[in-house]
Order: structure tokens, then C-alpha cells, then sequence
């Protein structure tokens, strides 16, 4: 009897999330999007990590799985049926004769639900290499480089940092100057993200409800996370299990807040979801093309909003006093720290070797601390984070180098502040195609 009652949950789970027969353009555009979001919200009801926000109707909540308190099996095959069917129903728009508009907006589901198939593979244990994943589930396929681009890298270093010998211990010797004390965490990054408020909104005019909550967390594989609620609120947690460096309060408190997740989160869902009415908004699926615009856009903002040496004048003149930390050496330390930038992708290469098992778990260490520069805490927990989230690495770096592209190419001939603010709030505010970041 209960396998019956399982088989009758799948079942009605799935029929529910299966397309319309019929395309009548934007009432069915409008359908789909609904079945797109239920179809996620039913995958996350296995897989915890499928869906990072949601704020949408409650009509479109799929019920629990539970019958006697624990879950029936995955249902791969029928998800991936109703992913397929899903698909095939949008490609009826995407070549039919509506307007561009509308054409864009079910290509945009559809490239998501490209993300849907590939996690739903990975959640039921099929696996793929480093670069089939990410390019099914982000769009793109990062840039490969070998070891020897990162050992010249590294070498430019050797004559930044101070004393001889060892390049990766030289540079843990400087940082370690700018360590956080964990008793002033707290109030390093609350004047950190208010610094990052107070510049974002003198571009952009933030919803007068906006607010967030600010948590200090343990036993996390990453540095923060912005977990988004939903009418213009956030929790954004900051892990506490490593040392925080000085730059860090700076890059993790705009990164997760402003202009990074919090700000492009609500954005999202003011001119899109609310104004537009575009329901499919108020699903976010973590492991999809939305992250690659997400972490992309919430990295490049670091530089936006603090554009130049702003980072090291902010950090000497405001954050190192209030962390009770000496000022001397700061300014060599974001030096090295700008180089030490450029070694993001030695992350990639490690994360590559692990998914592919190319490289053991001490092999990417290796990489890790020699090419990375991450010291032995960052590096073990790096490592814990690739093991989770496989190729989501990608949408750090090279998702910043896209956007930063795509901005960049598109103020030339005015690449005034205001006008930088102004292209990177139109990206954050818009249904963006992966491939429209290249154009």
C-alpha cells in the first residue's frame, strides 16, 4: 500500500510538470514558465541544493514527498521525461512567430532546463567530465591553462614580496599581517557592507524595504553565501571556520550584499518578477546559467564599487583601524594580492583533476597552495567545496571575466563611473543567455 501511495505522488508530481500540448504564445509562454518552476521545485524536494531561492506563489509548491517519513527513490527518469517535453514545448516558441521578446524568454528557460538534465543526472550518481558538466550546466566550458602559465605567474610575485626563499610561504608571511581578529568580525564587516550600501545606492534606487541579516556561521565549505528570502530581503552568512584577511571582509561583504547577490537578486525581482511578471524569475536554480551571471556579476561588483586603489585606501583608512591591525604593508599586500588574482583558475584546474580523477585529493592540494596561494586550512576546504559542488568553481572566475567583457565592451566610448553603473545594473536586471555575453 504505501508503494502505491509513492507511485501516486511521483506520479501526480510529474504529470504536473509536464507542458502544454498547444502554443498560443504569451499565455503559453506564461504556462510553461509555471511548469518550469514547478518541475524545479519538485527535483528540489530530493535534491536540497537544486533550489537556492524561491518567492513565488504558493499554488506552485509541489506537497511533500513524505508518506511515513522517509522519501521514495529518485525519480530520474520521469524528471528527465518532463525536462525533455518541457524543452520541445518552448522550442515551438523559440521558432514560431512571435516577437523577440518572447522568443528570448523561452530560449532563456530552456537554456536552464539544460542545467535541469545534466543535475538530475548528477544527483542520481551519472556522472561526466569537468567540462560536459559545466558547459550543461553553466554555458560555457572555462579556458584551460597548463602549469607552466601559473608557475610565471607565481614568479611575478618573487619580486613583489619581501625576503627570499619560498614564494607561497613569502606571501603567507604578508598576509598574515591582516588577519581579522575574530572579536572585531563583526564590526570590520558591518562597516565593510555599509561602505558598500551607502556607494551602490548612489547609482541604483533600491527598494525602500530593502534589508538583510548578517549571521557569523561554522562548518561551511564556503567563505559566505546570501541565502536570498525573497521580497527584498537576505540572510547572508559568513563562515568563520578559516582566518579572515582584510580584502575578504571587502570582496565577501560586496560580493554577497552590494551591488553582488542581495542587489541582483532584487533586481531581479522588482523589474522582472514583480513589474514584468516574469514568474520563472522567482525560482532561482542554483546549479544553472543564472550562477554563472550570479557569482560572475557579484565578483565584477567588487571592482565596481570600488574601483582603482579604492579597496586599499578604503582598508587602511577605515578597516584596519576598527580590526585594531597596523597599516604598514597594506598597500604591498593588494599588490600581491592583484597578482594573486590572476591564479583563480589554478582552482579550476584542481576542481578539473578531481572530477576527472586526474588528480588525487594531495595533488590538488598541491595545486592549490602552490599556484592558488591558499594556505593548508584554505586549500583542505577548497578542496571540500569541489567536492560538493564539482564545476560550480567556474562561474567565480571566469564568470567574472565574461561579465567583466561584456561591460567593458560596452562603455568604450564612455567608461565614466556612472555609465559602468548603469551597463552593469542593466545586466543584473535582465533575462541574459550565456551566449550574449560573448556578443
Amino acid at each position: 500500500m504505501i508503494r502505491l501511495l509513492y507511485f501516486v505522488i511521483i506520479f501526480l508530481l510529474v504529470y504536473s510538470c509536464k507542458p502544454a500540448t498547444t502554443v498560443k504564445h504569451d499565455e503559453d509562454i506564461n504556462q510553461l514558465a509555471k511548469e518550469y518552476v514547478q518541475l524545479a521545485l519538485t527535483v528540489g524536494l530530493y535534491d536540497e541544493s537544486f533550489v537556492d531561492a524561491y518567492y513565488g506563489p504558493d499554488s506552485l509548491k509541489p506537497k511533500s514527498l513524505s508518506v511515513t517519513g522517509a522519501k521514495p527513490l529518485f525519480p530520474k527518469d520521469s524528471l528527465l521525461s518532463a525536462t525533455d517535453e518541457l524543452r520541445s514545448a518552448l522550442q515551438k516558441i523559440i521558432t514560431g512567430n512571435g516577437s523577440d521578446t518572447l522568443k528570448n524568454r523561452a530560449a532563456w528557460i530552456s537554456d536552464q532546463l539544460i542545467a535541469f538534465g545534466r543535475r538530475i543526472r548528477i544527483f542520481a550518481g551519472e556522472y561526466g567530465t569537468f567540462d560536459e558538466e559545466s558547459k550543461d550546466l553553466f554555458g560555457v566550458a572555462a579556458p584551460i591553462y597548463d602549469e607552466n602559465h601559473y608557475k610565471d605567474l607565481v614568479h611575478q610575485l618573487d619580486h613583489v614580496l619581501p625576503g627570499k626563499g619560498n614564494i607561497p610561504d613569502r606571501f603567507q608571511v604578508l598576509a598574515n599581517k591582516f588577519i581579522i581578529p575574530k572579536p572585531k568580525l563583526d564590526t570590520v564587516f558591518k562597516a565593510a557592507i555599509a561602505e558598500c550600501r551607502k556607494r551602490t545606492k548612489e547609482h541604483y534606487q533600491l527598494p525602500s524595504t530593502e534589508s538583510f541579516t548578517l549571521e557569523y556561521v561554522n562548518d561551511k565549505p564556503w567563505n559566505g553565501y546570501n541565502w536570498y528570502k525573497g521580497n527584498y530581503t537576505s540572510l547572508i552568512q559568513i563562515n568563520t571556520d578559516l582566518n579572515i584577511f582584510i580584502d575578504r571582509a571587502i570582496d565577501v561583504g560586496s560580493h554577497e550584499s552590494y551591488p553582488g547577490h542581495h542587489v541582483y537578486n532584487m533586481l531581479l525581482e522588482k523589474n522582472l518578477y514583480h513589474d514584468q511578471g516574469l514568474v520563472e524569475i522567482s525560482m532561482y536554480p542554483l546549479f544553472s546559467p543564472q550562477s554563472l551571471i550570479a557569482e560572475g556579476t557579484a565578483n565584477y561588483g567588487i571592482d565596481v564599487v570600488f574601483p582603482g586603489d579604492d579597496k586599499t585606501k578604503f582598508a587602511k583608512e577605515v578597516l584596519l583601524p576598527l580590526a585594531g591591525l597596523d597599516t604598514a604593508g597594506i598597500s604591498l599586500y593588494f599588490k600581491a594580492m592583484a597578482i594573486k588574482g590572476q591564479l583563480n583558475y589554478a582552482r579550476n584546474e584542481a576542481a578539473r583533476g578531481i572530477v576527472n580523477k586526474t588528480m588525487t585529493e594531495e595533488e590538488a592540494l598541491r595545486w592549490l597552495k602552490e599556484y592558488a596561494l591558499f594556505n593548508d586550512e584554505t586549500a583542505a576546504k577548497s578542496i571540500n567545496f569541489i567536492k560538493v559542488n564539482r564545476s560550480y568553481v567556474i562561474n567565480y572566475n571566469y564568470g567574472q571575466d565574461l561579465v567583466k567583457g561584456y561591460v567593458e565592451s560596452r562603455i568604450k566610448n564612455d567608461p565614466s563611473p556612472d555609465n559602468r553603473w548603469k551597463v552593469f545594473g542593466e545586466l543584473m536586471s535582465q533575462e541574459v543567455r550565456i551566449g550574449d555575453l560573448s556578443e
